[in-house]
């Protein structure tokens, strides 16, 4: 066995830790912000599901599904799988307890892939997302692609782009796969070495590789949005027409199909300008009006979108966003009397003043070393003579010239005036 000393987090996962950890926080409560602004609630749901979720979801053939997966059996011979994405369990959610509709969540979870771990992309990744289900209007469709516009916006970022499409319905989807396969078979020795053996099997995969000899296969034959029927058609048009109308801009994108099989109609990606190269996606979603079916559940239409916090992150860092959220103690307690500290603190904290203490009867020397190190802005001091006196000394931890901004203030009007310093600053 390991000595405890060299255990460290496993491959393709990490630890966050402050003050990384503060930029998570601000992140997630922004997207908590602007969901509930739309109307979406907050939906928790297990880390593990039967299998079957997620092979009937995203499809046994995907490679999510054969080749990325977390499987496992527990101990009632069940078969489970690690959750990979976040849609499938929030429908099985929704199939199981029937709300009310139109269903609207929001969900922030971990997921898990057993994949190359790549700069912003882990086995262990974190995702934030909306759902909704039971509706088919397009207005749904344009609500939840600029709900993602502006959340990205309002976490600082300005490099991004909309990229949109459309997949049809399985009717007219299936009409164009024929003629799709007929174009891959007259060139399958020019698809790259994966494809060459797998095109038959799901055509439209072909259109989603990254691999330059595909793409000029697949920019040389047909494009579903050619093929789409009348009623795709005019879905498509009325959100594309509903962004245009809220100055969402958007790029057509032909051979943006997502990964997985669920996905049908309105199909959407955001890409980072500033991270550059094939691995530049921040969020992105679509339509899966026949999900819930194959789930089990009654014919019900939805649409969502997911976005990795990881990589949401590495954009910010890239285009040099401010921070989204700043964690500073307002005050740090120095007690050489070891009764007063523990009173003080509750007060304050009560009042919501960040307040912090040092441990082990330290001297004075000692807990000021460590005041100064925590960044928090003010020290209150209690030695002998302020706690006979029933008072406290207040210090100012930014200041170069302490003793000229330092003052002694009875016990009972600390709190109070600690607030007001901390607002005036």
């Amino acid at each position: 066995m390991s000595e405890p000393s060299q255990f460290q987090a496993p491959v393709g996962t990490h630890d966050v830790l402050a003050p990384e950890s503060a930029q998570w926080e601000g992140l997630l409560s922004t997207f908590a912000d602007w969901a509930h602004r739309y109307g979406f609630s907050l939906v928790i749901t297990p880390v593990f599901e039967d299998v079957g979720v997620f092979n009937r979801g995203i499809g046994e053939a995907s490679d999510v599904a054969r080749k990325e997966m977390y499987v496992f059996k527990d101990r009632g011979d069940r078969t489970y799988a690690l959750r990979p994405e976040g849609t499938a369990p929030i429908v099985r959610a929704f199939i199981q307890h029937q709300p009310t509709t139109p269903f609207k969540a929001w969900y922030f979870t971990p997921g898990f892939r057993y994949e190359r771990p790549q700069a912003g992309r882990y086995r262990q990744h974190h995702q934030l997302g909306v759902e909704v289900l039971g509706t088919d209007d397009p207005a749904v469709d344009v609500e939840v692609i600029t709900l993602a516009q502006r959340f990205f916006e309002a976490v600082g970022l300005t490099r991004f782009r909309l990229l949109i499409n459309s997949m049809g319905h399985a009717q007219c989807r299936g009409a164009y796969v024929e003629l799709l396969r007929a174009h891959l078979e007259a060139h399958v020795g020019e698809l790259c070495d994966e494809h060459q053996k797998t095109w038959r099997e799901n055509p439209l995969r072909v259109l989603d590789c990254k691999n330059a000899a595909c793409i000029a296969v697949t920019e040389r034959g047909p494009m579903l949005i050619d093929h789409l029927c009348d009623d795709c058609r005019a879905h498509f048009d009325a959100v594309l027409d509903g962004l245009g109308r809220l100055g969402v801009a958007s790029e057509l994108s032909p051979r943006l199909v997502r990964g997985f099989d669920y996905y049908s109609r309105t199909t959407f990606e955001f890409v980072a300008d500033a991270l550059g190269g094939a691995q530049n996606a921040i969020g992105g979603g679509g339509r899966y009006d026949g999900l819930v079916e194959q789930l089990g559940g009654k014919p019900t239409s939805g649409i969502g979108f997911g976005s990795g916090v990881e990589r949401l992150l590495l954009t910010r860092e890239a285009e040099g966003a401010a921070a989204l959220l700043s964690r500073h103690l307002d005050v740090f307690v120095v007690d050489t009397t070891g009764d007063a500290a523990a009173v003080l603190l509750d007060r304050l904290r009560r009042a919501g003043v960040a307040s912090d203490r040092a441990y082990d009867h330290r001297s004075m020397k000692a807990q000021m070393k460590v005041a100064d190190k925590s960044g928090a802005r003010l020290a209150l001091l209690i030695g002998p003579q302020e706690l006979s006196a029933g008072e406290v000394t207040i210090r100012d931890l930014r200041s170069a010239d302490f003793e000229q901004h330092q003052s002694r203030v009875p016990d009972q009007d600390v709190v109070s005036t600690i607030l007001r310093l901390l607002q005036a600053k």
